[in-house]
C-alpha cells in the first residue's frame, strides 16, 4: 500500500474521528444503538487503516513514538459505549443514582486506566491546579455565567417546558438528592469530556477541531439527558467555551468552577419550576 503523505494523512484523520464523534447523537439523540456501534467500528477501522498506510512518525522524525489515533479513538470509543449502557433520563432513586456512578465512573476511569497502565502513556491527565492564580479575567467570567444564568435559565427552562425532563422535587430529601445529582454530572462532564475526549482529540488536531469534535459528544450527551428543545443554542456555546477555557488555563479546578456554578442555575431553576414561589428570584 503506498504511503500517504504527512499532510494528507493528518486531514484524512478528521474522518474516523468525525465517524466516532458522530456516534454520540446515535447513541444519545437519535437513540439508535446499532447505528452507534457502526459508526465508532467505522470510525476506529478507517483509522486502522489510514495508520497502516503510512509509519507512524514522531514531528521530529522518529519511527514509532508519535499517538496513534486508533488506540485514542479507540479510548473515546470505549467511554462512550460504557455511558450508552445506561439510560440518561434524570432519575433520583437509590438504584438509579447507582448506575449512574458505575457508568459515568466507568466511563472515565477504565480509559484513563487503559492509556495509563497498558499503553503507558500520560494521554489522560486531571490537571487541578496550576499553580497560578486566578485573574481578573477568570474571576469576572465566574460573575458573569451567575448573571448569565440567572436571566437565560429560567427562561429557557420553563418556557420550553424542558424542566419536566426532570424529576418532581418537592421534599427537602428529593432536593438534596437534585442538588448532589446535578454538581456530580457536571463534574464528571469536565473528566470526560475535556481531560478525555478533548485531550485525546487534541494529540491529533489543532486545537479549533478537537475542540468541535468533542462538543458533538458533549451536546449530544447533555440532550439525552434533558437539555432539549431549543437547548443546543446553549449547550453549544457552554461545551465550545468550555474547552476554550481549558486551553487558556489548563485548569481542571476552574473549568469545574464554573460548570459547578452554572449547575447552581440550573439546580435552583429546577426547584423554581417545580414548586413555584419556593425561591422567588428570578424573573419568569
Amino acid at each position: 500500500m503506498t504511503d500517504l503523505p504527512r499532510a494528507a494523512t493528518a486531514h484524512v484523520g478528521v474522518i474516523p474521528a468525525l465517524l466516532v464523534c458522530a456516534a454520540a447523537p446515535a447513541f444519545f439523540v437519535l437513540e439508535i444503538p446499532w447505528l452507534g456501534w457502526l459508526l465508532l467500528a467505522a470510525g476506529i477501522l478507517t483509522a486502522w487503516l489510514i495508520e497502516r498506510a503510512r509509519p507512524v512518525e514522531a514531528p521530529g522524525g522518529a519511527i514509532g513514538r508519535a499517538p496513534s489515533l486508533t488506540r485514542d479513538l479507540s479510548l473515546i470509543a470505549l467511554g462512550m459505549l460504557i455511558v450508552s449502557i445506561i439510560p440518561l433520563a434524570a432519575e433520583l432513586d437509590n438504584l438509579a443514582m447507582l448506575r449512574f456512578t458505575l457508568a459515568l465512573g466507568g466511563a472515565v476511569a477504565v480509559p484513563y486506566a487503559i492509556s495509563r497502565f497498558l499503553y503507558r502513556d500520560r494521554a489522560i491527565a486531571f490537571p487541578w491546579r496550576t499553580h497560578r492564580r486566578w485573574g481578573r479575567l477568570q474571576w469576572g467570567w465566574l460573575v458573569a455565567v451567575l448573571v448569565l444564568g440567572w436571566l437565560i435559565l429560567p427562561f429557557y427552562f420553563i418556557t420550553s417546558g424542558v424542566y419536566q425532563n426532570w424529576p418532581v422535587v418537592d421534599t427537602p430529601e428529593l432536593i438534596a438528592r437534585l442538588f448532589v445529582g446535578v454538581g456530580a454530572v457536571g463534574i464528571w462532564d469536565e473528566l470526560f469530556f475535556i481531560c478525555t475526549v478533548f485531550a485525546l482529540l487534541r494529540r491529533h488536531f489543532p486545537d479549533l477541531v478537537a475542540n468541535l469534535l468533542q462538543a458533538i459528544v458533549f451536546v449530544s450527551f447533555l440532550w439525552e439527558l434533558g437539555y432539549r428543545e431549543w437547548g443546543p443554542l446553549l449547550t453549544i456555546p457552554f461545551a465550545l467555551l468550555q474547552g476554550y477555557i481549558f486551553l487558556r488555563t489548563h485548569s481542571l479546578a476552574y473549568v469545574v468552577t464554573v460548570h459547578l456554578l452554572f449547575d447552581a442555575v440550573v439546580f435552583a431553576v429546577l426547584v423554581h419550576a417545580h414548586n413555584p414561589g419556593l425561591l422567588p428570584v428570578f424573573l419568569v
